[in-house]
């Protein structure tokens, strides 16, 4: 019985040991594939800058969201330009059915 005891300590001391070299092993492998994900995002976000210095002249965020801005307020202007554009058919659609209606009721 002695010598069982004398083994137990041994034994709990052995399965700690191989489920920290468990534990080890899992960590070390989520290291490599966050190191991996680093260097892939790198990547992305390098030929983004790159793509945004071709299209845009830059790749600073507070330039291109000031030219965001201004795109958006163009296309705002545009919008209501074109919008009056349309009800302004549509009056004159709607003055040149009338005059023909009066018109083919005098006739």
């Amino acid at each position: 019985m002695h010598h069982d005891n004398a083994g137990g300590p041994d034994k709990a001391v052995e399965q700690e040991l191989q489920s920290l070299r468990a534990r080890f092993e899992q960590l070390r492998d989520h290291k490599v594939r966050v190191e991996q994900d680093i260097r892939n995002l790198t990547g992305q976000l390098e030929a983004l800058k790159e793509r945004a210095k071709q299209e845009y002249g830059t790749d600073e965020p507070e330039e291109l969201q000031s030219l965001l801005q201004k795109k958006q307020q163009e296309n705002e202007r545009l919008v209501q330009e074109y919008r009056q554009h349309i009800n302004d058919l549509q009056q004159g659609l709607a003055e040149v059915e009338q005059a023909f209606g009066e018109s083919s009721r005098r006739s």
